[in-house]
């Protein structure tokens, strides 16, 4: 039998002689690849490579990577600035100090007449390092707004929350090395192979040197679910359930560290208490994994020398997405697997610096993981910046998801987006709609004008795109590695690093803080924030020509580091950063508060990504080679209930969920079990018409993994036609 096309037309990339290879990194996923971009006689780009020395990825590419020098020239990129006074009005072309002089009038007039915060900053995790600290300069010590934040609330906030709560501060304590340590790894809601397959390929290698046990926690039959050794198909939203049975075996089974427990952690007694309840007999019957597999795995982990933990976007994007952290490292901090090799939780982060807007951007504190509630750290930055403390609020302001409904309540009046699509990744797409239609002001400011939120802006800013600008990114292990400039910017854009520094000009204290002209130098003047010998986040030995020759440097790599490698792991010699040295095992208790199936919505939606694409796609939807096999908005169904249904294979159907409703491709397959349907979340005016979008109370990170739809039939001519209207835009 013949699976797909009958006439296949495979992905080419045809051979372009190369006349100069340049240094630089890859802007996707958060794994840090190092690139080398290729161009011809002419200066122009015609290929990238995997740089075979770098230890991240050792020469290899996903396809993102492979084809990202096609970003260049991609259709859709903004090239001048835009304005307009209403958002239904034709924009108008102009120049660069008119939009500035307007916007920044804007903000000061929206400010003056509605209070400092009535206007909010909602940012990214694919700006350079350099780029965000300089945007939180501007932000907090310039402009004065609390409601400022980045997009990586949707990814990475229960990450961030989770460790700071478990250990005192932000920050994986593993790394990729630990694949070739570990004898036993677990991944929860972690697709590697699509999500991140070159973090896949350093496990797989590692897997076949040492058979160690793979387990898999996801309710879908993914890729990695069948590389595994053993799957666990959980019920959605019920993680904490399981993690919480499998510390009862443990502990009253004895398979716990005693030593390592007493030495280096606080709260075991309230921890034993709580999971005293969570007996895998009753456990079962809520996380759909039967008693005995919970044991066996239970035991698997525990017994292990060193075991590990991944997890991704199946832990965070829950209401409970914190707790799920904080037990995945209850589970690490009871066996001893902190701080050793192969022994670590390891959050695989989303972009690909979403752990620079994390050290550096200032939007949940200040620079370096400082924090706006401790006077000291005010007092620092604002003594290092030269402006008055009191300019810096005393606490942090709404975090995204909340800045959005406030501008629903009238709160808000004016927003300023930087690389990020709103109106695609945020849940509950009709209500954001109505939300931007409120705003006085609104700046869009992006690599491509036809980004869907654009719709609604008063102010375009072009953006330079990757590699035509120059800059420091952080991957999930804490490597910092340098994406040289390539190219120049196409048109009149402009480097992100450029329009914040030009911006600060048209503010008061944008006179009094010194802003550096190069990102290089940026870069130094973040290393002297950076010292401390109870800091971890340390890049004061780091250079650019160091970072460059080693390929991407972990920190913490202190200014008297010998060679060119810092330290791989964080909290090895067991002490971490709480008041008292030692970490906090989190008692966790299950809270049911999402949206199941019932008779009128039977389905449980679930989404995730697919390999060829990255969020909502503006960047590779304009990747005719990643387009090819994933071109339109799709779901996978199981085929026993979608003949209950009478959908056939790859005929349009209509999702209804309680909030909207989304036209897709109906695929058949095993992948998912009867009572679920999976939808990439890479399509505009798709899956987000139908997600709830409840809210973890710690991160603030929205549930995008749970809620309850039905399946209808649709017209297919007409659903063909929408289809071709929608991948048109």
């Amino acid at each position: 039998m013949i699976f797909g096309r009958k006439k296949r037309k495979p992905i080419v990339i045809p051979a372009k002689p190369v006349a100069e290879w340049k240094y630089t990194t890859c802007n996707y996923c958060s794994t840090g690849c190092a690139i080398e971009v290729g161009l011809s006689e002419e200066g122009k780009i015609v290929s990238s490579r995997g740089h075979a020395g770098a230890d991240v990825n050792r020469g290899k590419l996903c396809i993102k990577g492979i084809l990202e020098h096609d970003l260049f020239q991609s259709a859709g990129r903004g090239t001048q600035p835009l304005m307009r006074n209403r958002f239904q009005e034709e924009f108008q072309p102009t120049d660069w100090d008119t939009a500035l002089d307007h916007s920044a009038a804007k903000i000061k007039e929206i400010q003056q007449k509605y209070g400092r915060d009535s206007f909010a900053v909602v940012s990214t995790g694919q700006l350079y390092t350099e780029e965000f600290y300089t945007l939180g300069k501007l932000v907090r010590g310039c402009i004065g707004t609390n409601n400022y934040d980045g997009n990586t609330t949707l990814c990475m906030a229960s990450a961030v929350a989770g460790y700071k709560r478990s250990f005192g501060s932000d920050g994986p304590p593993g790394c990729y090395e630990d694949f070739e340590h570990t004898q036993c790894f677990m991944a929860f809601g972690s697709n590697l192979p699509e999500q991140h397959p070159i973090i896949y390929w350093r496990l797989k290698e590692a897997h076949e040197k040492r058979a160690f046990p793979i387990i898999c926690v996801d309710p879908r039959v993914t890729m990695l679910a069948q590389f595994a050794d053993i799957h666990l198909p959980i019920t959605p939203g019920t993680d904490c359930v399981l993690i919480n049975a499998m510390l009862h075996v443990i502990i009253s089974e004895g398979l716990h560290d005693e030593e390592y427990i007493r030495a280096h952690t606080n709260g075991f007694e309230e921890l034993k208490a709580t999971v005293a309840d969570y007996d895998p007999v009753q456990a079962q019957h809520i996380c759909g994994i039967d008693e005995d597999m919970i044991r066996h795995v239970a035991r698997l982990y525990a017994k292990a020398d060193a075991a590990m933990s991944i997890w991704t976007m199946g832990i965070n994007q829950s209401t409970h997405g914190t707790d799920g952290v904080c037990n995945i490292n209850n589970l690490n901090l009871i066996t001893g697997n902190i701080g050793k090799p192969g022994g670590t939780s390891l959050s695989i982060t989303g972009q690909c610096n979403a752990m620079g807007t994390r050290e550096w951007s200032s939007c949940s504190g200040l620079p370096g993981y400082r924090k706006l509630e401790e006077a000291a750290h005010r007092e620092e930055i604002a003594d290092f910046w030269g402006i008055d403390p009191e300019f810096f609020p005393k606490q942090r302001g709404l975090a995204q998801t909340d800045i959005f409904p406030a501008i629903e309540a009238g709160q808000i009046k004016g927003l300023w987006l930087v690389a990020t699509n709103p109106l695609t990744s945020m849940p509950n797409q009709a209500r954001m709609r109505k939300m931007f239609e409120k705003l006085d002001f609104l700046i869009v400011q992006d690599v491509y004008e036809d980004v869907e939120t654009n719709q609604y802006s008063h102010v375009f800013f072009p953006a330079a795109v990757w590699a035509e600008k120059e800059g420091c990114q952080t991957n999930t292990e804490r490597r910092v590695n340098l994406v040289r400039k390539v190219i120049e910017p196409m048109g009149d854009c402009k480097a992100d690093f450029w329009i914040f520094r030009e911006m600060a000009k048209r503010f008061e204290n944008g006179q009094v803080i010194n802003f550096p002209e190069t990102t290089e130098a940026t870069f130094e003047e973040m290393k002297e924030l950076s010292v401390g010998a109870d800091r971890t986040l340390d890049i004061s030995g780091m250079t650019y020509s160091k970072i460059e020759q080693a390929k991407g440097i972990q920190w913490p790599y202190r200014e008297d580091a010998q060679g060119l490698k810092g330290d791989a792991r964080l909290y090895t010699d067991g002490k971490f950063q709480t008041p008292d040295g030692k970490a906090n095992l989190i008692a966790v208790k299950f809270r049911d508060n999402n949206e199941k199936p019932d008779d009128s919505y039977p389905f449980w939606c679930n989404s995730g990504r697919v390999v060829e694409h990255f969020h909502t796609r503006t960047k590779t939807g304009k990747i005719g080679n990643q387009n090819k096999f994933s071109p339109t908005p799709y779901m996978e169904i199981n085929p026993d209930a979608a003949e209950e249904l009478g959908v056939e294979h790859l005929s349009y159907v209509r999702l209804v969920s309680r909030r909207g409703d989304a036209v897709v491709l109906a695929q058949l397959t095993h992948r998912v079990p009867r009572d679920m349907i999976f939808i990439p979340f890479h399509f505009y005016d798709c899956v987000n018409r139908l997600t709830l979008g409840l809210l973890d109370p710690i991160s603030r990170q929205p549930a995008f993994k749970q809620c309850a739809v039905r399946i209808e039939k649709v017209d297919q001519q007409e659903a063909a036609r929408l289809n071709v209207e929608r991948r048109t835009y």
